[in-house]
């Protein structure tokens, strides 16, 4: 056995303690260093952090602004009902997910068990409504319209019905005065999604759990000012749940209202006669179908001629906003959406789009000044005009020999405006084109504004079309491929069609320029695109973006914020130019198209100036509108497959305007009658307690003013244009 050193022993030992003293060192520096980090680095992060943990938050939701009309009277406001809403975070805590509660809360409120657990079910991708697409940890509502008796039978047997509450709510109602409906100008809300929570975390308004949010219309639009700020009290609580003290409150704040410049009586008139145009013509026959026209859908547009502000928008098919209040149930969800709804949900005032018509004249007829056609020259008037072997045929075939463009608009007369966009065709090279085209006629519909947003403050306008070059190739390049697989040289209409865009799809021919001449081919246009058009025309030129909304004030009513009229651009016509359009449609509801609509009209106190447009459509009947306006307003009105202008529209627009000025059939006015002689232009009256001013209102009354005779002078005089 070897011995060793006990020099070598002891200095190997003395190598392990160092060794083991380094360790110990680096590993009391390593925590020495973390507890650093942990209480001074970021101490009062975990510091504030921790108190987090022991703090709740107790939300009281903000009073939902009220929406208004021109006069304070509420198009939507809150109301007070016995809620009842059931947590699922509770249910998920029973034995079967909540089943059993939900049966036994069925039978409480006299629903339908499936109805009740449908309602509290999530969305998802392959859920179909109804179905709770806002937060899984808010109280999901299972009714508002909850009896005193059912809410006090759910709250004495509480045991029975665990994660279910009753409870007075504030919830929106849409009030419809004097049945004014205006629903898709309101809109409607639903719960805030998680996805919203997230996005909103950073922003100036963050949204809560309990938020309701707006949908469409206004609700959308003036969502943040309408939403006000909702109350947070903080309660400091141990570790077992129990309050311990009170750590911070902030008060809610009561969300602003919205005053529009929507006058709720003269809403009702455009709703009624607009539904009432539609009945009517559903009632005329169609001699090119056989049958009778289908008027399945239309809209109106009431409108401040010289501000741009809208005074009512009607929309049909139209639905009652308050099905979504509380949550929609599967069968109401069906009917606003399904194949048979024809799509209520749309505001076909700013998404119903469809080819003008002969309403279009007055941008060809300023295309054709601006190309140097004189507005006073003589232009031949034909029954029908004939390119190659197409022959396009004026309206009624009826020709008037020469007249003026002034005159061609009086009788919408289609050959004056053929003639002339086929000469501007063929200075512009025909098929084969400069390569810098003048195109007067598709310049000047972009610079009266079509082919894009009005600018309107409602969600979801749609732009229209002006099939200018650059559409048709773009358009071509698309189908190009499905028209030659199509066409047929020798096949049927469509195939015949399908065949020559195949060849020359990409190109502008002749056809297509003076098609577009009368607003015909693939032109489309919004009744507010019409609106705004005819408005600027009235006032000389300048092009107002539409507005709804006239005034936000603040829920103490301290604070008014108006909303002003601005302008997007001006007409491109002359002074003149516009003078001598609008002696023309002056003559159209004085002797031309329109003028068996405006019989007694009151022309020297109240100039009347009208233009008549029926659009053909392939497939189906006729597009009926009438555009119209005085000094002070603007009415456009649409009937899809209504038949004629002045035909299907013209009674309607001419009710309208004598409600909003007092005149019965006669042309008589009495001003005691008259909703609106002339726009109103103060804000309702703020009262001392910072609530609104409301009026009263009446239901209209739709035989005010109306000899019996008046219904069967349609039947007597032959329709026009």
């Amino acid at each position: 056995m070897t011995n060793i050193p006990e020099t070598g022993r002891t200095q190997r030992v003395q190598i392990r303690l160092v060794v083991i003293q380094v360790l110990v060192f680096s590993l009391l520096l390593t925590l020495g260093g973390r507890l650093w980090y942990l209480q001074i680095r970021n101490g009062q992060e975990y510091s504030d952090e921790a108190k987090n943990n022991h703090v709740q938050q107790v939300v009281q939701p903000a009073a939902r602004g009220s929406i208004l009309d021109a006069r304070g009277v509420p198009l939507a406001d809150n109301e007070t009902r016995l809620v009842v809403s059931a947590s699922r975070t509770e249910l998920l805590k029973t034995d079967d997910d909540g089943k059993g509660v939900l049966t036994r809360l069925a039978g409480v409120l006299d629903m339908k068990p499936k109805d009740v657990i449908d309602k509290v079910r999530l969305c998802d991708a392959k859920t179909p409504q109804p179905c709770w697409n806002g937060s899984p940890y808010q109280p999901i509502p299972v009714t508002d319209e909850a009896t005193t008796q059912q809410a006090l039978t759910i709250r004495e047997r509480a045991e029975d019905f665990p994660g279910i509450t009753a409870e007075p709510t504030a919830v929106r109602r849409y009030a419809a005065p004097g049945k004014a409906n205006t629903a898709q100008v309101l809109g409607y809300l639903s719960p805030v999604t998680d996805q919203e929570l997230t996005k909103a975390q950073d922003s100036d308004s963050p949204y809560l759990r309990s938020d309701q949010v707006g949908r469409s219309g206004l609700e959308r639009t003036y969502d943040k000012e309408l939403r006000g700020k909702a109350g947070v009290t903080r309660y400091e609580v141990d570790n077992l749940g129990r309050v311990i003290g009170q750590a911070k409150n902030d008060k809610a704040e009561a969300g602003s209202s919205v005053v529009t410049s929507i006058d709720a009586r003269v809403q009702a008139v455009a709703e009624y006669e607009l539904n009432q145009a539609m009945k009517t013509a559903r009632t005329e026959f169609d001699t090119n179908t056989g049958e009778n026209y289908k008027a399945d859908s239309g809209a109106v547009v009431v409108m401040e001629a010289k501000t741009g502000r809208v005074v009512s928008m009607a929309s049909l098919p139209n639905y009652d906003p308050n099905a979504w209040v509380g949550g929609i149930s599967g069968k109401d969800y069906a009917k606003l959406t399904g194949k048979s709804s024809n799509f209520p949900l749309l505001n076909r005032a700013i998404q119903g789009q469809a080819a003008p018509g002969s309403i279009f004249k007055v941008i060809s007829s300023t295309a054709a000044v601006n190309a140097g056609y004189p507005f006073d020259g003589n232009y031949p008037c034909p029954s029908s005009y004939s390119i190659g072997g197409q022959t396009f045929k004026n309206f009624e075939s009826q020709g008037y020999g020469d007249i003026t463009i002034g005159r061609a608009l009086e009788v919408s007369c289609d050959t004056v405006y053929y003639g002339i966009a086929h000469k501007e065709w063929q200075k512009d090279g025909g098929n084969n084109p400069k390569k810098k085209p003048n195109d007067w006629f598709y310049k000047t519909a972009h610079q009266f504004g079509l082919g894009k947003e009005t600018g309107i403050d409602l969600p979801n306008e749609v732009s229209g079309r002006v099939p200018d070059r650059e559409w048709k190739k773009n358009f071509a390049k698309a189908n190009h491929d499905s028209w030659c697989k199509q066409g047929k040289k020798d096949g049927t209409y469509v195939e015949k069609i399908a065949y020559e865009n195949c060849l020359e799809g990409d190109k502008m021919r002749a056809g297509d320029s003076v098609n577009y001449s009368i607003g015909q081919g693939d032109t489309l246009v919004t009744p507010i695109q019409m609106a705004t058009i005819y408005s600027a025309i009235s006032n000389g030129g300048t092009l107002y973006n539409p507005t709804v909304g006239k005034a936000i004030v603040s829920g103490d009513g301290k604070s008014v914020q108006e909303i002003e009229p601005k302008s997007h651009g001006k007409l491109p016509f002359t002074q003149k130019t516009r003078n001598e359009i609008d002696g023309a449609l002056a003559g159209v509801a004085t002797r031309g198209s329109a003028a068996w609509r405006f019989g007694g009209w009151p022309q020297d106190k109240i100039p009347m100036h009208a233009k008549t447009g029926t659009a053909e459509v392939y497939g189906k009947q006729t597009t009926s509108w009438f555009a119209t306006y005085t000094k002070d307003y603007t009415v456009v009105m649409t009937i899809s497959q209504g038949g004629t202008g002045s035909g299907a529209s013209g009674p309607a627009v001419r009710n309208i305007y004598n409600a909003i000025y007092g005149l019965d059939a006669t042309g008589k006015q009495d001003l005691k009658k008259a909703l609106l002689p002339a726009p109103q232009k103060s804000l309702p009256k703020i009262q001392q307690d910072g609530t609104i001013e409301t009026p009263k209102i009446k239901p209209y009354d739709p035989n005010s003013g109306k000899p019996p005779a008046e219904q069967t002078l349609a039947a007597i005089v032959g329709r026009r244009d």
